[in-house]
């Protein structure tokens, strides 16, 4: 396995490899036939970058195909083209190729961030109009380095997600020879060969119908809605990209809602208590309405491929044995790939009906619910209740085996014994053993690769559910990355300022300072000029953008500026 990384300047390229089963490093300059030595020697490993799929991999076929490289740069990232458009003679170069990047991470200097490593910028600008001398390309490898060795990093953490792309290669290449430079595929893709699909030209994206097993008495104002052509459109103006998206908000059993064609959600915005909570989600909710009510892609070879995988997932899960994750991801990538014109599983009337379908049977459970207990929350595939009594539980399973029964799902059940909910994307819930389950931004489960501000997430929850004052959490605290805020600016803008200074980084690690000389940071439009306060951002903070592993806070941290924002965040929970 290689980990690579290219950089590209106008009359200079180079490349770090990092072989790590040889335990090896090669820094190619300029030198396209010791790249293509390299690459023959390994063409059946795997070569891993971070972006790679939009972009290195373009950049090394295109210096072996004898393209200047500088050229594929700027089409791909000035042009904004995508690689493979540039010339089908790129087809030509093989290349195993990994690409560790999902399509919602913010890039690899924001994970180096979170990490507490090194998130300096070389000094070497990118635009720079001439050859570089010795001691920039230097520089440059230096830089180039750090990021393939942090891209081995992000690997490291995200291994099993590796193994699950792995693992639906081998699926796609069942009764046939193991083909890895599948791996180049993303996961939908490889979906949709696994269900052996075949695109089709489909014309009804909104010609839906409803459930059978729906017996929906009080709220037909939503079925009506659906029914109603002129609301079948995803927005209110199609023709408008900035139009408000198509929806229906109503009040549900006490609680406000939000039925469009991308789901449903409804919450009690600052509700906290305590008491006897049930949360009964749908087990497997898209799969199992494509099962149950034959809503799976049109394009399916065999349609009762995705019942047996489902029903295999379902095995391999009892036996904890890990192939059930790359099966986990065929069954529920397959109603995204429904949505995506790009996919050979491409089918939206389907992925509507899936979407209408679960909606309304959920409305249903929860219109039986109503009566005897109290919502809390809705969503997607799922809802919280609060019971008036204990003893109320008989008759709640009642009515939800019922509902089973009718419906052909599955609800799976777990008891609460306290909620805190600012809304339907931002909620603890603490079971009675004292353990919690949590969503959104505030209170996530921080990991090596999400770690922003992580000591006001750590003061709520210790707050919330263990009865700490924020104050003891943030004051009991001496090390510095818990303090933390990364912050990385778009292409929509051209430099920070911190202060009236430029910083040179365009991905930064700020800290609350009590120091009035220690100026605001501010991020500068490109096309307006304008300077815009950075979201979140102390109005004094000093910038640290060494590695803050192991480094203990300075007297001038603003401890009081962490307190604050906990009990805001806590006033916006309603608990305080």
């Amino acid at each position: 396995m290689l980990f690579y990384d290219f950089e590209v300047f106008k009359e200079d390229w180079l490349v770090v490899v990092i072989d790590m089963t040889n335990k090896k490093e090669h820094v190619i300059i300029n030198d396209p036939d010791a790249l293509e030595k390299l690459h023959s020697e390994n063409v059946n490993e795997i070569w891993v970058g971070f972006n790679s799929r939009h972009y290195d991999q373009y950049i090394l076929k295109g210096i072996l195909c004898g393209f200047d490289p500088k050229r594929i740069n700027d089409y791909i990232i000035v042009k904004g083209n995508p690689g493979w458009k540039f010339s089908s003679l790129l087809r030509n170069i093989k290349l195993i190729n990994y690409d560790v990047m999902t399509g919602i991470d913010r890039g690899l200097k924001t994970f180096e961030g979170f990490m507490g490593n090194n998130i300096k910028e070389s000094s070497v600008p990118f635009d720079i109009d001439r050859k570089l001398t010795q001691e920039e390309l230097n520089e440059t490898v230096k830089y180039c380095r750090h990021d393939v060795e942090q891209t081995v990093e992000v690997f490291l953490e995200r291994k099993d997600d590796f193994e699950a792309h792995m693992g639906l290669v081998k699926l796609a290449c069942k009764d046939k020879p193991l083909d890895l430079f599948l791996l180049s595929k993303t996961k939908v893709q490889l979906s949709s060969i696994i269900l052996d699909a075949t695109k089709k030209d489909h014309n009804d994206e909104f010609d839906i119908d409803f459930p059978s097993t729906m017996q929906i008495e009080k709220y037909t104002e939503v079925v009506d809605w659906y029914k109603n052509p002129e609301n079948r459109k995803y927005k209110v103006d199609p023709d408008n990209p900035r139009s408000k998206k198509n929806q229906l908000d109503i009040m549900v059993a006490g609680v406000p809602h939000v039925f469009a064609w991308g789901g449903v959600h409804g919450a009690l915005d600052k509700y906290s208590g305590e008491g006897y909570y049930l949360n009964m989600d749908v087990a497997s909710l898209y799969p199992s309405l494509m099962i149950q009510y034959n809503l799976g892609s049109r394009n399916m070879k065999d349609p009762n491929k995705y019942e047996e995988i489902y029903h295999t997932r379902l095995k391999y899960k009892a036996e904890k044995n890990p192939l059930q994750l790359p099966l986990k991801l065929v069954l529920n990538g397959t109603y995204g790939a429904m949505k995506d014109k790009n996919n050979q599983l491409y089918d939206p009337r389907q992925a509507n009906r899936v979407c209408v379908y679960g909606q309304l049977l959920l409305l249903d459970l929860i219109e039986k619910l109503e009566p005897h207990c109290q919502i809390i929350q809705s969503n997607t595939d799922g809802v919280l209740v609060k019971m008036n009594r204990y003893e109320d539980f008989e008759l709640i399973d009642d009515i939800c085996y019922e509902w089973e029964q009718r419906t052909h799902l599955v609800l799976e059940f777990e008891e609460f014994r306290k909620v805190f909910q600012k809304d339907v994307n931002n909620y603890i819930i603490v079971s009675p053993d004292g353990k919690y389950k949590s969503k959104g931004g505030y209170v996530k489960k921080l990991n090596n690769l999400d770690y922003d501000l992580p000591i006001v997430n750590k003061a709520l929850i210790n707050y919330m559910v263990h009865n700490i004052p924020v104050e003891q959490t943030i004051d009991k605290c001496d090390d510095l990355k818990e303090y933390q805020l990364v912050s990385k600016i778009s292409g929509k803008y051209t430099h920070i300022l911190h202060g009236e200074e430029i910083v040179k980084e365009k991905c930064i690690r700020m800290f609350a300072s009590t120091l009035p000389t220690d100026l605001g940071v501010k991020k500068v439009h490109a096309k307006t000029g304008k300077a815009a306060k950075m979201p979140n951002s102390p109005e004094n903070c000093f910038i640290y953008n060494d590695e803050v592993n192991g480094v203990k806070v300075p007297s001038k941290l603003d401890k009081e500026w962490y307190i604050n924002m906990a009990k805001k965040r806590l006033s916006d929970f309603g608990v305080i």
